[in-house]
């Protein structure tokens, strides 16, 4: 996590080099006449504070400002985008008492941020999100301790306040993390399939899963949770266009009632690694690529016949599958290797991790 630290005043720049010692990546920003007191490693700057900020902001994890949180609520306002995308914003007060968090708490970080504050200062941390301030659990920092995906960040705020309520929520979940995280926190009742979620008296719902559920069946307060766990293994001609690409992954996908957002890495062969319409549709998405020689994909037992294009090609008795295989580290084969046009594509899902 990049930090920057910006001081205004002459006692901030002190607490300022005092925090910058211990974050491992941390820059201090101070007045350019007060470089003195915050040492050698402060970075001076002269002109408009906003200026600095709006440089930043793009640029940095997370923001301490030493001064007036009235000063900070107006320079960052016209930055914001959206809760899941602002950096963490942390406010403390030139005397070096308070540690507010007070910006993206809980997926940014800033809660976090302020209690490492308030550790390295001596200052108190002030959290105000309200699952923490009731010593609750909530749902988007499960999401980010496990790194799945948010499939309707709105739903969120539902969820986290039906918690507060001490209403029921049904939870769905195959990879068993929910219940060890809430530890018996909150009124959580556990099923084994949407159905069974769906018929109980719950006010809202909670589903992991890498499944497409159809519109209609969704009750208005379900929140999705999306794990990282399915494998795309591609294989395809050389010059196979993008959106070639792009059609055959997401028919399939919307086919077997999959989503993209569990997708956590593409596979080819290496001799695919500049492959320009692959490299393009794993970047539209986000989704990184890993590449395994032949020698290793030759190694794996997969389902479907030995390829004799591969072979030719290059050398490999097939793609799409070992290669689905390797990166889900021996998953389950979800959608057996089909082949569409100049594209040849297989589906794994990784195993559930203990």
């Amino acid at each position: 996590m990049r930090i920057a630290i910006i001081a205004i005043t002459r006692n901030g720049a002190r607490i300022g080099a005092q925090l910058k010692e211990g974050f491992a990546r941390a820059d201090l920003f101070v007045l350019q006449k007060y470089a003195g007191t915050a040492g050698k490693t402060a970075i001076p700057f002269i002109g408009e504070l906003k200026e600095l900020v709006r440089k930043l902001w793009t640029e940095s994890d997370g923001f301490v400002f030493i001064m007036a949180t009235g000063i900070v609520v107006r320079m960052v306002a016209p930055l914001l985008e959206a809760k899941d995308r602002d950096p963490a914003v942390v406010v403390m007060d030139d005397g070096g008492r308070f540690a507010i968090s007070l910006l993206s708490g809980h997926l940014g970080g800033a809660n976090e941020l302020a209690c490492r504050c308030a550790y390295l200062s001596g200052a108190r941390e002030v959290i105000t999100t309200a699952t923490d301030a009731n010593c609750l659990p909530s749902f988007d920092m499960l999401a980010k301790e496990e790194g799945w995906v948010i499939d309707d960040l709105s739903k969120v705020k539902i969820l986290n306040s039906l918690l507060l309520d001490d209403a029921e929520i049904a939870v769905v979940d195959s990879t068993g993390r929910v219940r060890p995280w809430f530890h018996g926190r909150g009124r959580l009742s556990f099923h084994d399939t949407f159905v069974e979620a769906l018929q109980s008296p719950a006010r809202g719902y909670l589903f992991v899963t890498n499944r497409q559920l159809p519109s209609q069946v969704q009750p208005e307060r379900l929140l999705i949770l999306r794990p990282q766990n399915l494998v795309l293994g591609i294989g395809c001609n050389s010059g196979t266009e993008m959106e070639e690409i792009e059609a055959v992954v997401c028919a399939n996908l919307k086919r077997i009632f999959l989503s993209m957002k569990s997708v956590s890495c593409i596979a080819s062969a290496a001799a695919k690694r500049e492959e320009a319409g692959l490299s393009e549709f794993a970047g539209k998405y986000g989704i990184p690529l890993r590449f395994f020689d032949s020698e290793a994909l030759n190694g794996v037992s997969a389902p479907s016949p030995p390829s004799t294009h591969a072979l030719k090609a290059i050398g490999a008795t097939g793609v799409a599958e070992p290669a689905a295989l390797l990166a889900s580290d021996g998953g389950t084969m979800l959608l057996k290797k089909v082949k569409s046009g100049n594209v040849t594509l297989a589906i794994a899902e990784c195993p559930i991790s203990s």
